[in-house]
């Protein structure tokens, strides 16, 4: 849930073309002459396509990754048992929010950690960290989750695992100009795709379009929004160290934004 500005938002195609170009850059000698074994060049023209694949992800490439990702956080982390104290409690915040995002079932989930997060993938997948809910209310957790959704409802999720597509393509690349070439995802590829989700950055504007998502949302359910101002003050108190607040808009300016919207009544 980390951001940076519009500005520094990469195009995945951009991205691409140059994790591509310095690849081929590295594999020149000092003398400028070009040094790519047959085996290298095969992996080059590999890591191209896969560089060049990940600016134009189908919905349906998205969705698997998204799985595979999901899937391989999960297998890292403690699940709440159903019965447990935290996933009671979830489905408890959890009534009257949203039961699929783009047509596609949520499934929600808690990890059992003192970390304070939350997150959601274009496959469904919806995990609250302990770490939050013991801070938090149910009506801040209810924003929160809103929040998230609101990145997959409005493809910021799907532009995120582009971008986190590329950077491995980019990896590839380089790893091609040496000795070995570029292979399939490997398990150690996803985690890295997934760890690159669970922290992605989005703009200030897609944060915007977030927050109100959740504000519209919960206010559609009936539900209170006033979680969302001081969820805003809570992770504020946390500071930078927090990952989901990191490089986040100012979290008083957000806070504000909520209140104003509340004294419209809108």
């Amino acid at each position: 849930m980390k951001v940076f500005t519009s500005s520094q938002f990469p195009n995945a195609r951009l991205l691409a073309i140059t994790a591509l170009s310095a690849a081929l850059l590295s594999a020149c000698s000092n003398s400028g002459t070009t040094q790519v074994s047959a085996a290298n060049t095969e992996g080059l023209i590999t890591a191209g396509k896969s560089a060049v694949q990940a600016a134009t992800l189908s919905d349906a490439d998205v969705m698997q990754l998204s799985e595979k990702s999901c899937a391989e956080l999960d297998g890292k982390s403690k699940i709440a048992a159903p019965k447990s104290k935290y996933a009671l409690r979830l489905a408890k915040v959890i009534k009257g929010m949203p039961k699929e995002v783009n047509g596609v079932t949520i499934s929600y989930k808690v990890y059992e950690t003192k970390d304070v997060n939350a997150w959601a993938m274009n496959n469904g997948c919806v995990r609250v960290y302990s770490g939050l809910m013991d801070m938090m209310t149910d009506d801040e957790v209810r924003g929160v989750v809103g929040h998230e959704i609101g990145h997959v409802a409005l493809g910021h999720s799907k532009k995120a695992m582009q971008v986190a597509y590329a950077a491995g393509a980019a990896r590839q690349a380089a790893a091609a100009s040496g000795n070995s070439a570029v292979a399939a995802l490997s398990s150690s590829d996803i985690g890295a795709i997934a760890e690159k989700l669970v922290n992605a950055q989005f703009s200030q504007a897609q944060e915007t379009e977030a927050d109100d998502y959740s504000f519209d949302l919960l206010t559609a359910a009936k539900l209170k929004r006033e979680g969302l101002i001081t969820a805003f003050e809570k992770l504020a108190k946390l500071g930078d160290s927090n990952s989901m607040l990191s490089s986040h808009p100012s979290s008083s300016g957000r806070a504000q934004h909520i209140r104003d919207r509340i004294a419209a009544k809108k």
